[in-house]
């Protein structure tokens, strides 16, 4: 059982954490250049929901791992620690984007009604979904310590 959970738990890891760098690093530049900032944005806007719903199933499946597995205590404290930066994190990011999307006027052809209150919160925004990755990394590392001494104990 511990082999399939742990499948999940780096499919649900790679899913999330590798679908928000492929789609910063690869989606909106290419979209921007072939679509424009404005159109790029409405696919965005879209997209963020959907990973938002991923990070929400990606972090029950790595609870589950942790309530599982018997990891060393600093470990088990440190993974608790780091999951609760990416649930802190996703909260926030939900929260967010609503707000930012206020601020733009979909039916004028993408209007920013406040573009300095827009650009602040996007700035956020991109800076708690950055904290969120970098804390992702963490975890991995954590967890991929946890787990070798959980089968070196075995």
């Amino acid at each position: 059982m511990s082999l399939a959970r742990r499948f999940l738990v780096i499919q649900a890891l790679l899913f999330w954490q590798g679908g928000f760098v492929f789609y910063a690093a690869v989606v909106v530049p290419t979209g921007s250049d072939v679509l424009g900032s404005f159109e790029q944005g409405r696919v965005t806007r879209h997209v963020t929901d959907a990973m938002n719903v991923i990070g929400v199933v990606a972090l029950f499946v790595l609870a589950w791992d942790q309530l599982a597995n018997r990891d060393p205590v600093g470990c088990r404290r440190a993974r608790w620690l780091l999951w609760g930066i990416l649930a802190a994190g996703l909260v926030v990011l939900v929260v967010l984007h609503p707000r930012i999307e206020s601020y733009v006027d979909f039916a004028a052809n993408g209007r920013v009604i406040d573009y300095p209150s827009f650009y602040l919160w996007h700035r956020v925004y991109l800076f708690v979904a950055t904290a969120q990755w970098v804390a992702g990394l963490g975890y991995v590392a954590v967890m991929l310590r946890a787990w070798s001494v959980g089968t070196r104990a075995a």
